[in-house]
């Protein structure tokens, strides 16, 4: 496997344009090393090469929805120990329901702030401290 520097990887996972940019700009400006993917098609490559420390990932997408994306990051044993932050426009029940028998763990409900994202980054990342850049 090639060699990685030391900062966090995080993927985020959506169809959307402006989430992925949303989500990538304020973890780059917390230190860490944001990889994006349009859908959990595109995202399962990036996930083999990158070996991410924790996933965000939209439901709703084309190809392969977030429920799929998870349950196939979870049934794989190279990677099941990597956290999966789903990111949901609704806050439904069954979604939430539907999204621990795929082995989610953890919702946030869009639009999401910058605290809840790196409040989840180290609820699920052990030693993750944000580091402050200055821009």
């Amino acid at each position: 496997m090639e060699q990685h520097s030391n900062a966090l990887r995080v993927m985020v996972i959506d169809d959307s344009k402006t989430i992925r940019r949303t989500a990538e700009t304020l973890l780059k400006h917390s230190g860490c090393e944001v990889i994006t993917a349009l859908d959990g098609f595109d995202a399962l490559a990036r996930i083999v090469d990158h070996h991410p420390h924790i996933i965000f990932v939209d439901i709703m997408m084309p190809r392969l929805d977030g429920y799929q994306t998870c349950a196939l990051v979870k049934n794989n044993p190279a990677f099941k120990s990597i956290p999966v932050i789903m990111l949901s426009s609704k806050d439904g029940l069954f979604d939430k329901a539907k999204g621990r028998i795929v082995g989610v763990d953890q919702f946030l409900t869009k639009p999401f702030s910058k605290e809840e994202l790196l409040g989840a980054i180290k609820a699920y990342v052990p030693g993750f401290a944000a580091v402050e850049q200055a821009h």
